[in-house]
């Protein structure tokens, strides 16, 4: 709960500085299950209109598929995105996956940082974006490290990337200022694309 406050506090000052975009919180299995979380979430949620999504793993499903499915709902009800994590790094199901109401899914590292020497890892990854694809959500590359590994995974269609390309984990005050020198006053959709954001590549490259 001090996490989400505390989201919802730093999103507050970027928003003070004309940066209006969502940031999301992994939420770990133990806090899916637990009704009380999730109920204080939903109302914290809904009385601040703060713009959160909550990113969880598929273990976190698998270990109590009834309640995690009828919590990740009941965030979906309100407006919370969500955002399967991970994915691939463990039991990956599609009994699972096809019940989540996701809108996005973040490919594990371990098969993006082997993009580009590897003979397996692009057909697994690609065949990963045309599924998500089909069942209506948005794909993000975890991991993402070399120009090389950006370019290829633009051909493959991937919606996203996070990785040190981009960044390292920065403070809060450090990404103001990097949001107030690059211009970024606002961000109209909860995640940038490529084709939205082919200057930011470019410079953050």
């Amino acid at each position: 709960m001090w996490t989400l406050r505390q989201v919802i506090a730093d999103q507050q000052v970027m928003l003070a500085h004309g940066h209006d975009m969502p940031v999301f919180i992994n939420i770990s299995g133990v806090l899916l299950a637990d009704e009380a979380f999730v109920e204080e979430a939903c109302r914290i949620v809904s009385e601040t209109g703060a713009k959160v999504g909550f990113e969880i793993t598929e273990t976190a499903v698998i270990r109590d598929p009834d309640s995690a499915i009828r919590h990740l709902q009941r965030f979906a009800a309100i407006g919370i995105p969500l955002a399967i994590d991970d994915y691939g790094a463990g039991l990956s199901s599609l009994a699972y996956l096809k019940q989540l109401p996701a809108t996005e899914l973040k490919i594990d590292k371990m098969f993006v940082m082997q993009l580009t020497s590897s003979n397996r890892d692009p057909l697994i990854v690609r065949s990963t974006i045309d599924l998500a694809h089909a069942l209506e959500m948005e794909v993000t590359a975890e991991g993402v490290e070399t120009p090389a590994a950006l370019a290829l995974l633009s051909v493959m269609g991937c919606d996203m990337v996070q990785g040190y390309l981009i960044s390292r984990p920065i403070a809060l005050d450090a990404f103001v200022r990097y949001l107030d020198e690059e211009g970024f006053k606002s961000v109209a959709t909860m995640r940038p694309s490529f084709g939205r954001s082919e200057n930011f590549w470019r410079k953050s490259g």
